[in-house]
């Protein structure tokens, strides 16, 4: 299924970074592709948890730094959040890489924290599931009342 993620990530940065697309960071532009791959792979429920589990993976990356211990790194703690590592399928494999490379990419500029993209993607996956859940429930109320007319 086609959920133009893409476009409605944009409109949700838009409120973090203003209108003007030329003054947000470079790595916006960059990011997206990565995580629209997410949500195409694995469906906008299972991409809002996708996202938040990124959201902890980097949050036990950067305390693990500010506190001097051990970090295992975030692929390790997305594939515990998210247990990916229990049933590798392509579209798990797929999210799970593309979102380690948005990481690598948000990560490489230091005007933005990664965790604005993940949370921003997981708005836009709980928008999106929303809207998607609100049509089915009026196509089934639509074909019911069809039916009780008949």
């Amino acid at each position: 299924m086609t959920y133009d993620f893409g476009h409605h990530f944009t409109q949700e940065l838009r409120t973090r970074f203003g209108p003007d697309t030329d003054s947000w960071p470079a790595t916006a532009e960059r990011v997206t592709p990565f995580l629209t791959i997410v949500v195409d792979a694995l469906g906008v429920d299972e991409g809002l948890r996708w996202f938040e589990a990124a959201r902890k993976a980097h949050l036990r990356v950067t305390e693990a730094e500010r506190n001097r211990s051990y970090n295992f790194g975030f692929a390790h703690y997305l594939a515990t959040a998210t247990g990916a590592h229990e049933n590798v399928t392509l579209p798990v494999l797929a999210a799970f890489e593309t979102l380690k490379a948005a990481y690598a990419v948000a990560q490489h500029e230091n005007s933005t924290d990664v965790d604005v993209y993940f949370e921003y993607a997981a708005q836009t996956c709980s928008r999106l599931g929303a809207a998607r859940r609100d049509r089915v429930q009026q196509l089934e109320q639509s074909r019911a009342r069809r039916a009780a007319a008949r």
